[in-house]
């Protein structure tokens, strides 16, 4: 007879998701992972497998429901440097304030932990990274084709250049850093980008 789940594992994933976000996989015991989710050790076993299995499955759902949305929202916009500059301004806010302050982004945390070094999860930063820079890419070029940058203009490396200044939000944040200073590094660098139209 088939074993029944008498929990949502959807609902488990997601405690999970916030408990390694929080907290990095290191630090995150099994039992811490048990007591979360209030799921003994065997049945998070018998459907998660072990550590490294929840955490590659927690971060996947993070890139899912957070990274990967965002990125979208970047490239399918449409309308330039506004769309980079609002994806910043909602970066700055959620890793400031609300429940989630201070938690930094899962997929750079792991780039700064030991987590880094499995090459499942190294696989799923560099793809974070290539989806991150080509949202940023993608936008730059609408940015173009609008005036906003010179026809010469580095495109690749603005794109990659981007991509580091959510890093550096994202790792700052944690650290503590408050939401004025971001914002004014923030203004400075999308500001540089913007006069490569009037260096053009």
């Amino acid at each position: 007879m088939p074993d029944i789940k008498h929990f949502d594992p959807d609902e488990a994933l997601d405690r999970v998701v916030r408990l390694f976000w929080e907290h990095g996989a290191a630090t995150t015991s099994i039992q811490a992972v048990a007591t979360a989710t209030g799921l003994n050790r065997s049945s998070l076993y018998a459907t998660f497998g072990g550590k490294r299995e929840l955490y590659l499955a927690a971060l996947r759902r993070y890139l899912r429901d957070h990274s990967h949305r965002a990125f979208a929202f970047v490239a399918e916009d449409g309308r330039g440097l506004p769309a980079i500059r609002e994806f910043f301004a909602g970066l700055i806010e959620l890793r400031c304030t609300g429940p989630y302050a201070g938690w930094g982004c899962m997929a750079v945390n792991a780039h700064a932990g030991g987590e880094r070094d499995d090459p499942e999860v190294r696989g799923l930063l560099d793809d974070h990274h290539e989806r991150l820079r080509g949202a940023m890419c993608t936008a730059l070029l609408t940015a173009r084709s609008q005036g906003d940058l010179s026809p010469g203009a580095d495109v690749d490396a603005a794109a990659e250049t981007l991509a580091l200044l959510a890093y550096g939000v994202n790792l700052r944040s944690r650290a503590g850093a408050e939401a004025a200073g971001l914002r004014r590094t923030v203004d400075v660098a999308l500001g540089a980008v913007g006069a490569m139209g009037a260096s053009g």
